[in-house]
């Protein structure tokens, strides 16, 4: 008995390791390659093989320099407003977030655009408390790992924008038959305003509720966006040291 639980003990240390290790190794990968698939394209799409009609997975990698600031500014109004501000958690919206829970019904969330890219590059869409505590996991090394820039560039090109859509460049062409590049404030928002649902609420066929939101996202302030912001853990290996020679020649 006392090998069974020594055996068995073995193997979840392994298992455990190899979760950590597998895991730092493929945020530290993101961090620099563009996120091929997520688990939620795949299950969307092999769950719709017993539905009405099949969703493929429609995408398009761009590079956020591509994509229009106008969506950038529309999703912080609506999804994060303090992006840049905050290391992942935003501890002043989660608590506004209980207060308004528990004399509504109608539930309000808090989760930060890198939670949600957390929950969208890596884990799956049911809410329960294993994918809330992975999701914060995930978070965490996000934050810790990539810059502001690249979590946004990363949100905004895995987000679902309708059935089978996935990111900015591949809804604008859908919806908009132009590139992401080109989108105007008015259809910026649009995208933005369906963020919260987007398999309930739709950019081609808008509901009032969907036209008021675009409309009070489109009447708010965006919040300043840095021009550089805070680097990560990984950007020292950009940095550049003054030689010995250098120095001597001072």
């Amino acid at each position: 008995m006392r090998n069974r639980w020594q055996t068995l003990r073995k193997w979840i240390v392994k298992a455990v390791l190899l979760f950590f290790v597998s895991s730092l190794g493929f945020v530290l990968l993101y961090r620099f390659v563009p996120v091929p698939l997520t688990p939620l394209m795949v299950i969307r799409s092999v769950s719709s093989m017993w539905g009405e009609e099949f969703v493929g997975i429609h995408k398009d990698w761009v590079p956020l320099e591509e994509i229009a600031p106008s969506v950038q500014k529309a999703v912080l109004k609506a999804e994060d407003y303090r992006f840049f501000e905050h290391n992942g958690f935003d501890f002043d919206a989660i608590e506004k977030a209980m207060k308004y829970n528990k004399t509504h019904k109608r539930k309000k969330g808090a989760s930060t655009i890198t939670q949600q890219t957390a929950k969208n590059v890596f884990l799956w869409p049911q809410r329960d408390w294993v994918r809330k505590g992975l999701e914060a996991y995930f978070t965490i090394l996000i934050e810790f790992t990539w810059p502001k820039e690249r979590i946004m560039e990363v949100y905004l090109n895995v987000i679902e924008l309708g059935p089978g859509v996935y990111g900015v460049e591949a809804a604008s062409q859908k919806y908009f038959k132009r590139s992401a590049r080109n989108i105007n404030p008015y259809q910026a928002s649009l995208i933005a305003a369906v963020l919260p649902n987007p398999r309930r609420f739709r950019i081609d066929r808008p509901s009032n509720y969907v036209v008021g939101r675009q409309r009070r996202i489109l009447n708010r302030v965006a919040p300043a966006i840095p021009k550089a912001a805070d680097a990560s853990v990984l950007d020292f290996l950009d940095l550049k040291f003054d030689s010995e020679e250098d120095e001597s020649a001072n």
